[in-house]
């Protein structure tokens, strides 16, 4: 068997959780996306980073690799889950002012393919089906590079 080494170097995620509240989150994502404010450790971790923001709709690219294997061969079905759960709550985290947060209250995904390192770089898109002052609604959606669906997600978030 042949061993392989990834080492993950991330930012102080109390301090990204500071500049985050200090901004709407339109904002927060947009200065996420574009660099002004570090990734969360969770992106580092999984392989993905924020592509495209805009109101109520954010994507993401996420990058699986071989640490991220299941041992029957496929990419971990928790990938695509938390890929998901990003989308869903970054999308609704779009539509809050500053000082607001969130947390999920639920989140449903569907697994209808499964993922390899054949499958490419993963495209994952986050939008909101209804805006709310305590419930927001979302949904998200994993695809290939070929725009076939690999997963799907619905989530409801708590407004904080």
């Amino acid at each position: 068997m042949t061993e392989h080494t990834r080492t993950l170097t991330w930012t102080d995620p109390i301090a990204v959780r500071d500049g985050v509240a200090a901004m709407s989150g339109l904002d927060a994502m947009l200065a996420l996306r574009d660099g002004h404010l570090p990734p969360p450790p969770i992106a580092q971790t999984m392989n993905f980073r924020l592509t495209e923001v805009e109101p109520g709709r954010v994507v993401f690219v996420c990058e699986p690799g071989g640490e991220h294997y299941n041992p029957i061969g496929t990419v971990h079905g928790g990938l695509a889950c938390t890929l998901l759960d990003t989308v869903c709550g970054c999308a609704g985290h779009t539509t809050l002012d500053a000082g607001q947060g969130y947390t999920s209250i639920d989140i449903t995904v569907s697994y209808l393919r499964p993922i390899t390192l054949a499958t490419g770089p993963l495209l994952a898109t986050g939008r909101v089906v209804k805006p709310g002052r305590r419930v927001i609604f979302t949904e998200g959606a994993i695809t290939d590079a070929a725009g076939t669906v690999l997963a799907t997600a619905t989530s409801s978030l708590l407004v904080l």
